[in-house]
């Protein structure tokens, strides 16, 4: 039988600790003198409660290390708790949502997809807009060490190709976990410190700034406002623009360059593909809107640069309602969510590496069918690739078309309109944020969606986020057996 207190007390302190960040919510909507602040006590209290109780009680089954069905269980557990506990202050506070609305509302949060059932953001308390900004921050964090110790650990979607980039985390997960927490801890600090400083300088005020720096850097996307980013323009979107593609780079690399590896980023060839493909996308949006917008050249560079930096990223954030665009960019921006950032990043969806990867199997192939005597290998970097990696590549991108194709269905059974559900699940298994069309597209949001809909979007903003396998392998049988 699999033990589950090393699992059990992980979630039950992260849970703690999560409480404890409420304060910070509530010290400012008591500074701001509204009676909101009851909500993030309460649900503080119940979260520290709650959580160290399942912490203590499971404190005498720690280990050094963890055997691989605790690590699966470990990864999907604290991705259902933390949003779970995340939801308390969204019911209990001043947008008294339901549970449906507060559980899609927090998942959207720490997965920073950035989709929000939240209507009348302008209008809500400081503390309840800080802690969705507080959610995604987290999230951002968090995902980057899921991606970096256990991810390579467990050789999913081809996550093992990077094992040995920086940190070796065999046998040794959890003590492994908190020294690369604490190096990336203050690289993401610092980049969120930036952020907020050069949001402060163009003239966002404190608060603005902070949230819009949280959500930022974790590529999150959600905002102060109903108008999204659309309330900041000028060379605010270049600043975004600048950390959301900082954001969405491999943090590892930081990581190296702190150690004198300066040049550790240009070398990494996601990092250049990533760089690369944002440069095309943006020259064929900026030709596309100067032809429609002939004198406004400046303006159509900028929302181009903004908008797909965003949607790439996985951010979310929506500077102008880019459905007005036509139907050539309005397709694009559609499969520009689907290619993501940098593994090891805040960024979410498939990701530069396995598109790369998959060019370098088709590559192959192609020389084999030209020349069949001839040994050809798929290398990426300048190095061999593991069949083992090129397989588990080709199994995300099965299981990521079945996952999009099985929710786009599901949806559509509740009543949704073709658009909204094809859109709805890419945003949700692409953790984009906004969909397409009038219902959930940049000038829209997820709230007249039915209840049903909205489980079916919350299940799939958690299976992307844990790139897929990490859910699926826990509903096999083979997965529980000793």
């Amino acid at each position: 039988m699999i033990d589950l207190r090393p699992v059990g007390y992980v979630i039950g302190l992260l849970v703690a600790i999560l409480g404890l960040t409420m304060v910070l919510p509530m010290l400012v909507d008591i500074a701001e003198g509204n009676g909101h602040w009851s909500a993030f006590l309460e649900s503080g209290l119940l979260s520290v409660l709650i959580g160290g109780g399942v912490a203590l009680s499971c404190a005498s089954g720690v280990r050094q290390g963890l055997s691989l069905q605790q690590t699966f269980l470990l990864t999907s557990g604290v991705w259902v708790a933390l949003p779970a506990f995340g939801s308390l202050p969204l019911m209990f506070g001043a947008t008294d949502l339901s549970v449906t609305d507060a559980v899609f509302e927090a998942m959207s949060g720490f997965t920073t997809t950035g989709s929000t059932v939240i209507v009348g953001l302008d209008d809500l308390p400081k503390g309840i807009l800080l802690w969705r900004g507080i959610l995604q921050w987290l999230g951002g964090i968090g995902i980057i060490v899921f991606a970096m110790v256990f991810l390579p650990e467990l050789r999913v979607g081809g996550m093992a190709l990077f094992r040995s980039e920086a940190f070796d985390t065999m046998g040794k997960i959890l003590p492994r976990a908190r020294e690369i927490a604490s190096r990336i801890s203050v690289i993401y600090v610092g980049m969120t410190m930036a952020c907020m400083l050069c949001y402060l300088a163009l003239g966002m005020n404190v608060f603005d700034a902070t949230v819009h720096a949280l959500t930022t850097i974790s590529t999150g996307g959600f905002g102060n406002y109903d108008a999204s980013f659309a309330v900041f323009s000028g060379p605010m979107e270049y600043v975004a623009s600048v950390f959301m593609v900082l954001a969405a780079l491999p943090f590892v690399r930081y990581v190296q360059m702190l150690n004198g590896n300066y040049t550790s980023m240009w070398k990494d060839p996601q990092a250049r593909g990533f760089f690369w493909t944002i440069f095309v996308l943006v020259l064929i949006a900026w030709v596309v809107l100067t032809t429609i917008f002939p004198h406004h050249w400046e303006k159509s560079l900028r929302e181009a640069l903004f908008n797909i930096t965003s949607i790439i990223s996985g951010t979310g954030y929506a500077s102008v309602d880019y459905m007005q665009w036509g139907p050539f960019l309005i397709v694009m921006f559609f499969y520009i969510g689907l290619i993501g950032g940098c593994a090891g990043s805040t960024a979410c969806s498939v990701k530069i590496f396995r598109y790369q990867l998959l060019f370098a199997v088709l590559k192959v192939q192609l020389q084999r069918i030209r020349s069949p005597h001839g040994v050809f290998i798929a290398r990426y970097g300048g190095r061999p690739v593991e069949a083992e990696v090129l397989s588990s590549v080709i199994a995300f991108f099965m299981f990521f078309i079945l996952t999009l194709g099985v929710l786009s269905w599901a949806l559509a059974l509740t009543g949704l309109d073709f658009t909204t559900a094809v859109s709805g699940a890419a945003t949700a298994v692409a953790n984009i944020g906004p969909g397409l069309g009038d219902t959930i597209g940049p000038a829209g949001n997820f709230s007249s969606l039915n209840d049903t809909a909205k489980w079916i979007l919350t299940v799939g903003m958690l299976v992307g986020r844990l790139e897929l396998l990490v859910v699926y392998v826990l509903f096999t049988a083979r997965f529980w057996r000793t």
